[in-house]
């Protein structure tokens, strides 16, 4: 066989498509379709749905005998292959029809005449172009071209005389073409690499300069200090407002080692942070610190400490950004000493004392003891009133220098609470007596004359003292406990002192309980009427009763008047109480004198000393007895010996008024005062009621006989002063058969006491009157 020329036909070396370098070696231009068509249409050339050999149907798409070839097959089995030898971009329809093409394009070239080899070196290098670039890919297309490649697409008809040469050459001229444009896309692409790798490296380059100019500017221009140090701690370069803050140039602070500026009282906790920090444990840091300045002073700053790292992690340097907060800080503590220091008298306030003992109570062991001095001025309101609010607020100042001083070898701490009281925190002691001896001292102290311009005043104080172990307390139950035993001592008069005692501030607020319950008890009805019998000492019959109030306490129980009466007193509630059991016994008696008419059962019930000033007393009592329906000479009212005596005006003329309704007047408890006798002849009184201590005295135990001659001589002297004035005379608290003898003798009218029968409910007294009746 003769020698193969050149695929291409030109010389070696030269571009195998017969074109200068860099031109598209289709000769057709740049962004056309490989396949020599215009973009987006059918990679064949040919309209959707046409043959796409681009001849008629059934016809050949070499041009030759339909059934003598099969370009169409081909290039089916050829686009099989090609997607299943690697990644193909483009879909099956399209990857077929793409190779049809190519197909008929290297048909035809090898029976173009004259022969070139050039075409099949266009789809070589359209197959680069369309990314069929798979190396087993193309052996395929090679190796089908040798094989089958004239049977299938030729045909047998008009066959070249050197067909094997020209296939050899069309392999040659393809594989030429895809080798050379696959290197060239290579060295394109390494190109463009290339060329995004420098001006990628142009551009960070020129990004770390703007970065450090940037920083530098930063750096040199802040107003606040920065500083960059090594993980020695020694410092690399420090800006300029960083050294005029600390007042060093900036030569002096580099290769100064920072712990050398630390505070002395938080050098310690400061190094720890920053040895923490450069040992990576923390990458940033932010506190208030001090530092010393070049001349000694102290400038504080806010100090935010920042951890650079190396690309492995591992720790590079500090960068340190420092402000003066030195006006801040004096603007905060000054603030804070206002907020905590009282302004009159510059002690510690209420707010300092309390977190001060919460501070104590917090952190105190078992064995630690705790005690208060709860200190108020007597009489300071006076002073106030008299000389004016200047002068006492001078006055407290004075006091509250002293008491600071007279404390201040102990260091205790002293505060002003408010107005004219002051604490003395007793930090320690052994027992009660080191808090007794601060209290002293605090009272001689405060009771040493005071001068105040042209004033000299005599001050006293009193005291409520609080001792106790500081595990067992708290600083509000420390302070309840401080405020009762100051009442105790303002209590038991001026100038002194009183030791908290647990049983007494239990029972007053037991008594504080009931105060606040009364109320409420009289408006759900718990309180109830007991009565006790008042019988003829001559005859043995009932003549009255005397009400008594108890209250049924839901908790407590039965409670007695004793408990109660004095609180009712004191809070006023003693006239709605009074008035209640007023009209709950006219309404007990009423019905006793409808049911025994022929007992005459006379109801007697106590008027508290307000109940006798309240102006619509009369009308109160009319009410009760109109109400009721019950008779007004069955009705009593016992009054107090001091109460009767002490009526003026208003009062005496309610008596008389009382008096003129028909109700009975008594004197109650007659005999513990110093009666006016003469005045007691002009008061419409009815019945005197002998107090209990003489009744007591006439005993017929032997004892004291001296004594029971006495009482029994004072007795009979009363009673017959009671008769002189025409007034029935009772004697109470009968005990005992003897008394009740002795009391007949003596030609006492009545008696009542438990010798006659106890308070009993209204019930009792029903049964005994039916009894009596019966009788």
């Amino acid at each position: 066989m003769a020698a193969v020329p050149d695929p291409a036909g030109v010389g070696a070396g030269r571009d195998p498509a017969g074109v200068d370098a860099g031109r598209d070696p289709a000769g057709v231009g740049a962004g056309r379709d490989p396949a020599g068509v215009g973009a987006g249409r059918d990679p064949a050339g040919v309209g959707a749905g046409r043959d796409p050999a681009g001849v008629g149907a059934g016809r050949d798409p070499a041009g030759v005998d339909a059934g003598r070839a099969d370009a169409q097959g081909y290039a089916a089995d050829w686009a099989r292959a090609v997607r299943r030898l690697g990644f193909v971009p483009l879909s099956a329809a399209e990857t077929e029809r793409l190779l049809l093409v190519h197909t008929i394009r290297l048909a035809q070239a090898v029976r173009a005449e004259p022969f070139s080899a050039r075409p099949a070196e266009e789809v070589g290098w359209a197959l680069v172009e369309a990314h069929l670039t798979e190396p087993q890919a193309l052996d395929w297309t090679l190796h089908a071209l040798g094989a089958d490649f004239a049977d299938r697409v030729l045909g047998a008809l008009d066959r070249p005389a050197d067909l094997a040469d020209r296939i050899a050459a069309v392999q040659g001229g393809l594989a030429a073409g895809f080798a050379r444009a696959l290197r060239d896309r290579t060295f394109s692409q390494q190109e463009r690499i290339a060329r995004s790798a420098w001006q990628a490296r142009d551009e960070v380059e020129q990004a770390l300069r703007d970065s450090e100019a940037r920083f530098r500017a930063v750096f040199t221009g802040a107003a606040i200090g920065i500083g960059i140090a090594g993980v020695d701690g020694r410092i690399i370069d420090v800006n300029q407002a960083f050294a005029d803050m600390l007042g060093y140039s900036m030569e002096e602070l580099r290769g100064t080692n920072v712990a050398a500026m630390f505070h002395v009282d938080d050098a310690a906790g400061m190094w720890e942070l920053y040895q923490e920090l450069i040992e990576g444990k923390h990458d940033a840091a932010r506190v208030e610190k001090r530092y010393h300045r070049k001349d000694g002073s102290v400038v504080w700053t806010d100090l935010a400490v920042s951890l650079i790292r190396h690309d492995d992690g591992r720790p590079r340097f500090t960068v340190a950004m420092i402000e003066d907060i030195t006006q801040r800080y004096e603007l905060q503590q000054r603030l804070r000493f206002q907020a905590l220091h009282d302004p009159l008298t510059g002690l510690p306030n209420r707010t300092l004392f309390f977190e001060t003992l919460a501070r104590i109570l917090d952190g105190a062991d078992n064995g630690r003891r705790v005690g208060v001095c709860f200190l108020d001025l007597d009489g300071f309101k006076a002073i106030n009133d008299s000389l004016g609010h200047d002068l006492g607020d001078r006055l407290l100042v004075m006091i509250g220098r002293r008491l600071a001083a007279c404390v201040a070898d102990h260091g205790h701490l002293v505060a002003r609470m408010g107005g004219d009281e002051f604490v003395i925190l007793v930090d320690g002691g052994d027992d009660i007596d080191d808090a007794v001896a601060v209290a002293e001292a605090a009272l001689a102290a405060v009771a040493s004359p005071v001068h105040v311009g042209e004033h000299q005043l005599a001050v006293s104080a009193s005291v409520g003292i609080v001792q106790c172990p500081a595990a067992e307390t708290s600083p509000s139950e420390l302070m309840k406990a401080a405020d009762t035993t100051l009442y105790w001592a303002k209590a038991a008069g001026r100038g002194r002192w009183a030791v908290y005692d647990p049983e007494r501030s239990a029972r007053d607020i037991a008594r504080s309980a009931l105060v606040a319950g009364l109320p409420a008890a009289l408006d759900r009805g718990e309180f109830v009427l007991h009565y006790q019998p008042i019988v003829s000492l001559l005859e043995g019959s009932m003549l009255a009763v005397e009400a008594l109030v108890r209250w049924e306490h839901p908790e407590l129980g039965l409670i007695g008047p004793d408990r109660f009466i004095g609180l009712a007193e004191e809070t006023g509630l003693i006239v709605r109480l009074g008035e209640w059991v007023l009209r709950q016994a006219c309404h007990d008696a009423e019905r006793w004198w409808r049911q025994f008419p022929e007992a005459r059962l006379v109801v007697s019930v106590n008027l508290a000393a307000r109940q006798a000033d309240d102006p619509a007393i009369v009308e109160t009592v009319a009410d009760a007895l109109h109400t009721s329906g019950l008779p007004a000479e069955l009705l009593q009212l016992e009054l107090t010996e001091s109460a009767v005596m002490g009526s003026a005006d208003e009062p005496l003329r309610s008596l008389y008024r009382l008096a003129a309704l028909g109700v009975r007047l008594a004197v109650d408890d007659f005999g513990t005062g110093y009666s006016n006798l003469a005045y007691l002849r002009r008061l419409p009184i009815h019945c005197l009621k002998l107090a209990g201590p003489f009744v007591e005295g006439i005993r017929a135990d032997g004892t004291d006989v001296a004594a029971d001659h006495r009482d029994e001589r004072i007795v009979d002297a009363l009673v017959r002063l009671a008769h002189a004035l025409e007034l029935w005379v009772t004697a109470e608290a009968v005990e005992t058969e003897v008394q009740a003898e002795r009391l007949r003798a003596l030609r006492c009218d009545t008696g009542q006491g438990r010798f006659f029968g106890a308070p009993a409910p209204a019930d009792t007294i029903t049964a005994r009157l039916r009894g009596g009746a019966t009788a």
